[in-house]
């Protein structure tokens, strides 16, 4: 994959800066230096007095689960009631190892770090081990809710025996970069970062301008470009964020194109009658009908019940401005809002685009 040119990517970059240095300055006015009590103080605001909390960030868990395999520093397999289940862990996003066939982009390189990430949590989940030679862990899921991704990987943090969150731990090592791509963390944000301030303000792991330098004269170095990621990541955990609120005042008015659940929910409510609905998701990819129509399929957790939004032959024209074609790229806003009528196809749930006004860019670049 090639990066957009320079000019191409000027004036959204620059928007996207600009939220990252807002919320850089938000932390660093509020997160205090001083623990008080295990914890660290949050500088007071027009709000209550809010803290930190400090590791071990759970209890100790009650329900332990043997780790059979670690593939890398965010990816774990586990052994639950009989069942190998791969876990992919919440709000982080180490390193890519090097490895022949492996993935890579230029966003996302492998690099020597992702080996020595992956190497140290190998090493580090070792010495986790009980006195039988076995390591076990727990789980914990946001709002006590399990889901997984589009590969089926659960996703969770690993909890440690003393309840240390090994997320967050990720971060606190300099690790990993607090990965928000796919939303904040709904309990955690605060936490991951103050953990990643403090580890880039102490300059470890990939925050030490050293790593994965190359130390070959005139060789290129393998760096992941934190600098234009974590803004892109920052824009979209913030179209999230608004869909959070919009959805928890009317579940049935606002969801999520990528929970079925969601989708199902609102179809057995309306039960024959299609309801409209504004939803909220990333579309996937376009493609063309044979009656000269396009689909709009959105990305999901479960293909089956995927939504596709169509476009009338005859509104194609009008509906360019949105370049839904390229949504899906890096480094741009990459959530939508649609209106439309929700119905149950017997292969997944559609509506029909009721023209281009029924569309948004999500917010930092859509407006409410």
């Amino acid at each position: 994959m090639r990066l957009p040119s320079p000019l191409f990517m000027a004036l959204p970059l620059l928007s996207l800066l600009f939220i990252s240095c807002q919320f850089d300055v938000e932390l660093s006015a509020r997160v205090g230096q001083e623990p008080h009590d295990g914890e660290v103080t949050l500088a007071s605001d027009d709000a209550a007095e809010r803290k930190l909390r400090a590791q071990p960030l759970h209890e100790a868990p009650k329900q332990l689960y043997v780790v059979t395999k670690v593939v890398d520093g965010d990816t774990i397999h586990i052994e639950r009631e009989g069942v190998t289940e791969k876990l992919r862990l919440l709000s982080v996003d180490t390193e890519e190892v090097i490895r022949s066939g492996g993935y890579s982009s230029e966003t996302k390189p492998q690099t020597v770090f992702g080996d020595k990430c992956a190497e140290w949590a190998k090493e580090f989940f070792v010495g986790q081990a009980g006195e039988d030679g076995v390591t076990r862990v727990g789980l914990w899921f946001p709002g006590d809710t399990e889901t997984r991704d589009i590969y089926g990987r659960l996703l969770c943090h690993v909890v440690l025996s003393d309840g240390t969150d090994f997320n967050l731990l990720l971060l606190e090592e300099g690790k990993s970069p607090y990965f928000n791509k796919y939303g904040n963390s709904t309990e955690f944000d605060a936490e991951f970062r103050a953990a990643q301030s403090a580890a880039r303000a102490a300059s470890i792991g990939i925050w030490d301008p050293k790593t994965n330098q190359a130390t070959t004269p005139d060789q290129p170095s393998a760096k992941r470009p934190y600098d234009i990621l974590m803004p892109w990541w920052e824009s979209r955990a913030r179209a999230i964020d608004e869909y959070r609120v919009k959805h928890a005042a009317d579940p049935l008015l606002y969801v999520d194109a990528g929970d079925p659940e969601q989708l199902e929910a609102v179809t057995r409510a309306a039960k024959k009658k299609p309801t409209t609905v504004e939803v909220f998701g990333a579309p996937d990819r376009v493609f063309d009908e044979k009656d000269g129509s396009k689909t709009v399929l959105f990305r999901t957790s479960d293909r089956k019940r995927a939504l596709r939004v169509r476009i009338p032959k005859d509104a194609i024209a009008a509906h360019a401005e949105l370049e839904l074609e390229d949504i899906s790229e890096e480094l741009r806003q990459n959530y939508v809002w649609v209106k439309g009528p929700l119905r149950w196809t017997g292969r997944g749930y559609e509506f029909t685009s009721g023209g281009v006004d029924a569309w948004r860019i999500a917010a930092p670049q859509g407006q409410n």
